[in-house]
């Protein structure tokens, strides 16, 4: 029969496609992830990461200001901390006058709208780098999250409008509620990692803050795969973020990305908060690479797979293309 449907006159020129386009884009819906190392004056590119850099505190406040103006309204920070500053029960991420807690002092001075997250997990100032307390040759639940909870107050007391714990602990989320109502921090959030998969998508980060697994002088596990989730899973993200919900988390993450879609819309038909997803340091140096090959059109590809985590159902993107991004939608 004849088509009386036709789906190509809702495509005939531009002004008709956005007209009817169903996903929108734009900076205020962007989260960047930075890089903090101490010193002055300081940025370094990450060489497995083209455009990314670990900046000192001025310099990071610089940037925060330029991507404020950009429309950009939230930053996820994380600190690389000197290795004498390392040890088996991660007190340096609670020190008052610690990198993080300085910069997140300094970026709310400095830009007071800013929304500042701080990434919540030990494995920056492990010797091992894992994200919690090393016990009888695995990472210690119940101890990991006590220090969790006093490293997510400190970013409080700094001034954090959120905490973000991407640790993977069993009951973390109700602990750091509990620990951060305590301490008078009722308006402080949580955006909780809930569905964090043990994906090989990290090496890049993962080389930015040294913060791999190492070889140690104790039996230590391998990998994080006894606490971030096995990538063959689905129904498991729904119950982790379904927990994370009820035990008092005001967001929760999907990550990695774009490899994951399918449970961002499945985490995103299950709760009622917003959902954040990680488009991960490994996703974003594909690109990159393949774009410096001339294989790919880094704009093109970049945008694509901001829109289709938008249309799968994030709330917030947290990506390295952040800045990038802004930059081409502020065009338009």
């Amino acid at each position: 029969m004849f088509p009386l449907q036709r789906g190509r006159r809702l495509r005939v020129n531009e002004s008709i496609r956005s007209l009817v386009r169903e996903t929108t884009l734009s900076p205020s819906d962007f989260m960047f992830p930075m890089f903090i190392a101490e010193g002055e004056n300081y940025k370094v590119e990450i060489p497995s990461m083209p455009g990314i850099f670990r900046r000192s505190i001025d310099l990071t406040v610089e940037e925060v200001k330029e991507i404020f103006a950009l429309g950009i309204r939230a930053v996820n920070i994380y600190v690389k901390v000197d290795e004498s500053l390392k040890d088996n029960t991660g007190k340096e991420a609670w020190n008052p006058n610690g990198l993080m807690q300085n910069a997140i002092k300094a970026i709310k001075a400095a830009c007071p709208e800013m929304i500042v997250m701080p990434d919540v997990a030990l494995d920056p100032y492990s010797i091992y780098g894992h994200d919690g307390i090393i016990e009888n040759g695995d990472v210690a639940n119940d101890a990991t999250n006590e220090a969790l909870v006093k490293m997510a107050v400190s970013h409080a007391q700094a001034g954090a409008d959120f905490v973000a714990p991407s640790d993977m602990m069993d009951g973390r989320i109700l602990r750091l509620r509990q620990g951060l109502d305590a301490a008078g921090f009722h308006n402080v959030g949580i955006m909780s990692y809930s569905a964090k998969y043990a994906s090989a998508f990290y090496g890049p980060f993962r080389d930015a803050l040294d913060s791999a697994p190492r070889e140690a002088d104790v039996v230590v596990p391998k990998d994080k795969k006894t606490y971030q989730m096995d990538y063959a899973n689905r129904i498991e993200a729904i119950r982790e973020t379904l927990m994370d919900v009820e035990e008092g988390a005001d967001m929760v993450m999907v990550k990695p990305g774009i490899a994951y879609l399918d449970i961002v819309r499945e985490v995103k038909n299950a709760v009622n908060v917003p959902v954040t997803v990680f488009h991960v340091s490994g996703e974003y140096a594909m690109i990159k690479a393949a774009a410096e090959r001339g294989w790919l059109d880094n704009d093109k590809i970049m945008m694509e797979q901001l829109y289709c985590i938008k249309r799968a159902g994030a709330s917030i993107i947290s990506t390295y293309f952040a800045k990038e991004a802004a930059i081409l939608l502020n065009k338009k």
